[in-house]
């Protein structure tokens, strides 16, 4: 089988009526990055911890490695490796003592345990690091360890969720490249994000959600063809909507107006603004993930 994950028609709905996820199916192929792109709340994580074995479906089943979510829970979780929104490493410990305590927990031998974990923290460059408190730690940093105790039981697929929120842009830059590099070595990497550059610049292919329902699925270029348009022209100010509307597809978001045309009518749109005195600021760019987002979903998380 050459699916890392097979979702068919996930249903979860908690105890206080919310329903998370509705009927979702999804394929995601072995070696890949696959991302979920959607905003807070859309069901990504819920998602996540159904496929990871945290939690239990209300109806619905699905496949990890191959293996059933509901009677082969062991066998999954031998061989995945997950690293949760809302993980943090504690304190008092060192990133070598997380990691090596980590892989005794798991069966490792002392001698294998202290090899593999010297091995993972010079890989991520946690090596200077080794002996510090993660409490003195940046938050890239301790982002950094837990990720290298997921890695260092050798996963087949590793489950990243929003695994650089609250990263500053470095940060965030510098996961992406451990991120391309863990692919690069054989893991299948599934990762949730609202970062619209986040999935755009790691994922091989892409699926939004909104409200625990799949909107869009594809690679990157498929899933931009979705507007019929190559060019969005961003502005921001006091302009007619419905004349704008004329050049092409509008959409508002918060404050400003985003048309979606092409790069010839693009320019007659800026002919027409930098007629305009006052009041009035836009840009010009290619059509990206964000505008596809905004098109199908409305509001992009702040």
């Amino acid at each position: 089988m050459n699916n890392a994950i097979e979702s068919i028609n996930l249903t979860k709905i908690y105890k206080n009526g919310v329903k998370a996820l509705n009927n979702f199916s999804l394929n995601v192929l072995k070696n890949q990055i696959f991302s979920i792109l959607g905003k807070n709340g859309a069901g990504k994580t819920t998602f996540t911890k159904i496929v990871s074995t945290i939690l239990e479906p209300t109806s619905g089943d699905a496949y990890v490695l191959g293996k059933n979510i509901k009677s082969e829970v062991k066998e999954i979780r031998k061989r995945i490796a997950v690293v949760p929104q809302e993980g943090r490493p504690l304190s008092l410990q060192t990133p070598y003592e997380h990691v090596f305590m980590y892989l005794v927990a798991r069966g490792w031998s002392i001698f294998e345990a202290k090899r593999k974990t010297n091995e993972v923290l010079e890989m991520l460059d946690l090596k200077e690091f080794k002996n510090t408190i993660c409490g003195n730690l940046s938050g890239g940093l301790k982002q950094r360890v837990m990720l290298a105790m997921s890695i260092a039981t050798e996963p087949e697929l590793l489950l990243l969720d929003e695994p650089t929120i609250g990263l500053d842009p470095i940060a965030r830059s510098r996961m992406w490249g451990i991120i391309r590099k863990l692919n690069s070595m054989g893991t299948s990497i599934f990762l949730t994000t609202h970062y619209m550059e986040e999935a755009e610049t790691l994922a091989n292919r892409i699926a939004i959600i909104d409200r625990g329902e799949k909107i869009i699925e594809g690679t990157r270029e498929e899933i931009k063809n979705k507007i019929n348009a190559t060019t969005a022209v961003l502005i921001v100010g006091d302009v007619d909507e419905v004349e704008i509307e004329s050049y092409g597809t509008v959409v508002k978001s918060g404050s400003t107006l985003r048309l979606y045309t092409n790069e010839k009518v693009s320019r007659e749109i800026v002919d027409k603004l930098l007629s305009k005195k006052e009041g009035i600021s836009f840009s010009v760019r290619p059509i990206n993930l964000e505008d596809v987002f905004v098109y199908l979903v409305g509001e992009v998380n702040d």
